[in-house]
């Protein structure tokens, strides 16, 4: 009897632990897609940075017309950070992987926590898993697992590329230099995916976790850019975990001390995390929830209008931010001039009409835009489908609502969303060029901010198009076109690859506004292309049953 009591407590001892590993296992095949994609973009903008250091400053002048320029440009180094050695390529390299990789971690870590961690508790996918022998702790434990063994898989992938890379350049990176790097790089997505997942036990819902952690987010990036805004509040720098991640220097003067901090945030914000998971209950949070509020049914009245309450706070932010990067980035046209006045006609450089100085700057900045606009549009066709995965379209369709109305009213406020998204850059690229005194035409930009919109509907369209056709790829075509065109338009470009492999790419066909002008017959066509791929999702959606996750 006690022997087959012993061995009744082993088996459940060991259900347990295989129950503990579930977690694991789902939350590392949730972010292995996302993993991988930013993986690849991590590891060409290695290959591009280096390739791009040699091509554009070959010689000890070039050099030093940079370090004067960009050295001492004070509003690029509070935007991306402090740039040092930026005359040698592992400066260069670190310069913009620090200032404009780590920023993207960070962001992509926080929503990637609050999704894996509130968002699975929100879907009610937890409730099955604490069904079995396990704790809210224990399942806690182990979606940070899997966060960190995606977070791993993201390090691999960039460490791999300054590594065989770094090989090419002169002088080449050393393989310690490289992996620490990498490290230095995804930092930023560690410690922000561990404030998502300290903000995803204090939140009610996922989104109100994903909006706490951006405003941490956005407070640390306020105190860097006010730190090195100044030599007098340069000490600032300290108190910001980014300004941390700024301190490790890597390829140019490693400090692996400085790890210590953000290894012991990391590890802290883990363990409270955890705490609060077990400390309350299931659905519950420690901020409190607002579980009634006055009725707003302003707009409630229409498909049309509901697709606007829906998508009216991300159009927003999406305006917003690319508005706030044009007036910024319109702002350093002026000290940009001088870099670029002699720039060199290789890789996408090509596509810039000989345009040089502030005009090729704003060319690639509008490029820039472009394929954010792009990435905005996946995100509407991603929310599209996931409004139907989770059965609130169920709930719609079950009133007086058609089908075709209801898709056409989200297609069609996306795409107003992301023409005012286009325009707004526009108008605040040329209001902060014309702060700093740079020489451009308020037309010229402003075509330049429209141009990038055709691109926003083509994916608008050819999402929905696979809204209608594969449901459960929507989001993942959307996003994969955008990925695409930009794998083309760097190595395609820059390897000579053959014009049909090229034209697969969207931005290939996008006219380099304000450097060179706006292509009519392109826009026309993409935005047709984009009609009628929406048209014909449209038709495909209103014949198939709904599908959910």
């Amino acid at each position: 009897m006690a022997t087959e009591m012993v061995e009744r407590g082993n088996g459940r001892t060991a259900v347990t632990r295989l129950q503990g590993l579930v977690p694991v296992g789902r939350t590392a095949r949730q972010m292995i897609r996302g993993v991988l994609v930013w993986g690849v973009v991590f590891a060409l903008l290695v290959w591009e940075l280096v390739n791009e250091f040699a091509n554009q400053y070959p010689t000890a002048a070039d050099r030093a017309r940079l370090v004067a320029t960009m050295g001492s440009d004070v509003g690029q180094q509070a935007i991306f950070g402090p740039a040092h050695h930026l005359d040698t390529v592992a400066g260069y390299t670190a310069f913009h992987m620090i200032g404009v990789l780590g920023i993207i971690g960070g962001v992509w870590g926080l929503l990637a926590s609050t999704r894996l961690l509130r968002g699975e508790e929100d879907a009610g996918r937890v409730e099955l898993l604490l069904a079995g022998p396990t704790t809210r702790q224990r399942t806690t434990v182990g979606a940070l697992a899997g966060l960190g063994a995606g977070l791993l898989v993201l390090w691999a992938m960039t460490a791999g590329a300054l590594v065989v890379f770094g090989r090419s350049a002169d002088p080449p990176f050393s393989v310690s230099a490289g992996l620490f790097a990498a490290l230095a790089t995804v930092a930023p997505a560690a410690m922000f995916m561990a404030v998502g997942a300290v903000c995803s036990q204090l939140a009610a819902t996922r989104r109100q976790a994903a909006s706490l952690a951006a405003v941490v987010f956005g407070v640390a990036y306020l105190l860097r850019v006010v730190a090195y805004s100044g030599s007098s509040l340069r000490w600032l720098h300290w108190v910001t975990p980014l300004g941390w991640v700024d301190e490790l220097r890597p390829l140019t003067a490693s400090r692996p001390l400085v790890l210590l901090p953000i290894v012991g945030t990391i590890v802290a914000l883990a363990a409270l995390a955890v705490v609060l998971a077990g400390r309350r209950d299931l659905g519950a949070s420690v901020l409190p929830a607002h579980d009634t509020a006055i009725a707003r049914t302003r707009l409630l009245n229409s498909p049309l209008g509901l697709a606007c309450r829906l998508t009216l706070r991300t159009s927003l932010g999406w305006i917003a931010g690319l508005s706030a990067a044009g007036l910024v980035l319109g702002m350093s046209t002026k000290t940009i001039e001088n870099i670029w006045a002699d720039t060199k006609s290789t890789g996408v450089i090509q596509r810039l009409g000989g345009a040089s100085g502030g005009a090729a700057f704003l060319g690639l900045l509008f490029l820039i835009v472009a394929i954010l606009v792009g990435l905005a549009a996946a995100g509407q066709v991603a929310a599209t489908r996931e409004e139907e995965a989770e059965g609130y379209l169920d709930h719609l369709l079950a009133r007086p609502v058609a089908r075709l109305p209801w898709l056409a009213g989200r297609f069609a406020v996306a795409a107003a969303g992301l023409a005012g998204a286009g325009v707004a850059t526009g108008l605040f690229t040329w209001l902060g060029a014309t702060i700093a005194g740079a020489s451009v035409s308020f037309t010229d930009l402003l075509a330049a901010g429209v141009n990038v919109v055709p691109v926003g509907i083509f994916v608008l369209g050819i999402g929905t198009l696979a809204h209608g056709l594969v449901p459960r790829l929507a989001g993942a075509i959307a996003y994969g076109i955008v990925v695409w065109s930009l794998l083309v338009e760097i190595i395609g470009v820059s390897l000579g690859a053959s014009r049909w492999l090229l034209d697969l790419s969207m931005l290939h066909h996008l006219a380099r506004s304000p450097a060179a002008d706006v292509r009519l017959d392109s826009v026309a066509v993409l935005i047709a292309l984009g009609i009628a791929a929406a048209a014909a999702g449209a038709l495909a959606f209103a014949r198939r049953d709904l599908k959910g996750a």
